[in-house]
């Protein structure tokens, strides 16, 4: 078995290029680091994701099942490529990296092709900041089984290394859509999808919401902003997450977690 050894190679330098947002939207391929995050990324193949190549570095990898996976996935004809410790360290993103990360193309979603059929419930971010929010909220779709994530206006790379790593994978799984909020408005009105949205300036504390009809959204601001006139018109109901220590706000992605469940408890 021949190593890359020189951070120079073509190779190494594509997945460096990756690193950068310009060049994921430019070629469709992402970067997913990881044990977990590639295992789901390869399990995810017949949902649509699309597995390019895979890096591992011999002396960093220990665990069996990526060991195994890697095996799997070179005798299936999948480009797996060995490097030396020093040269996967020079392409990871997190300190004291596991050793395998793999570049994938993960399966592409249009907001026409999405309905109350496919997608019964939701989220809608209207120009959220952290990517790591937008992993973590899709976790959270996946665990209380809601259809998916869309993106409105400019917003956080969703295919950003952190967002791929909160997402602990799932984000190879569901629907995720980037649109305006025009588009948006339009799409969720000619579905006749009911809309909840939650601001600080609610009509009413969250716990006392009478429910969520489906098909349902639920609309967020972003992280600084929060939701604007524009945004709290289209929806049936807006409430308020009660704030009873000196912070003013909830972070983004706790907010979606507790609303996501006062959903599913509410269907």
């Amino acid at each position: 078995m021949s190593l890359i050894a020189s951070p120079s190679n073509p190779k190494i330098k594509q997945v460096r290029q990756l690193r950068q947002r310009k060049h994921r939207q430019e070629s469709g391929l992402i970067v997913v680091e990881g044990i977990h995050p590639v295992g789901e990324a390869v399990a995810a193949a017949a949902h649509g994701c699309h597995i390019e190549a895979i890096y591992y570095a011999p002396d960093l990898l220990s665990s069996e099942f990526a060991l195994r996976l890697v095996q799997e996935q070179t005798q299936r004809g999948t480009a797996c490529y060995a490097v030396t410790a020093q040269v996967f360290e020079a392409i990871a993103e997190k300190d004291n990296p596991q050793g395998i990360l793999a570049i994938a193309r993960p399966r592409s979603y249009t907001l026409d092709g999405l309905n109350p059929g496919n997608f019964t419930w939701g989220v809608a971010l209207v120009a959220a900041q952290d990517p790591g929010n937008i992993g973590a909220i899709l976790r959270t779709i996946d665990a209380v089984g809601a259809s998916g994530l869309l993106l409105l206006d400019p917003s956080a790379d969703p295919y950003h290394p952190s967002a791929v790593r909160a997402s602990m994978g799932t984000i190879f799984w569901y629907p995720l859509v980037q649109t305006s909020f025009t588009a948006f408005s339009a799409w969720a009105q000619r579905h006749a999808y009911h809309l909840s949205g939650s601001s600080a300036r609610g009509d009413a504390d969250y716990r006392l919401s009478a429910g969520y009809p489906r098909p349902a959204i639920l609309l967020l601001g972003s992280e600084q902003k929060g939701l604007q006139p524009e945004h709290l018109a289209i929806c049936e109901q807006v409430l308020r997450l009660p704030m009873q220590g000196r912070a003013s706000s909830l972070n983004l992605a706790v907010a979606a977690g507790v609303l996501l469940y006062e959903m599913l408890d509410k269907s």
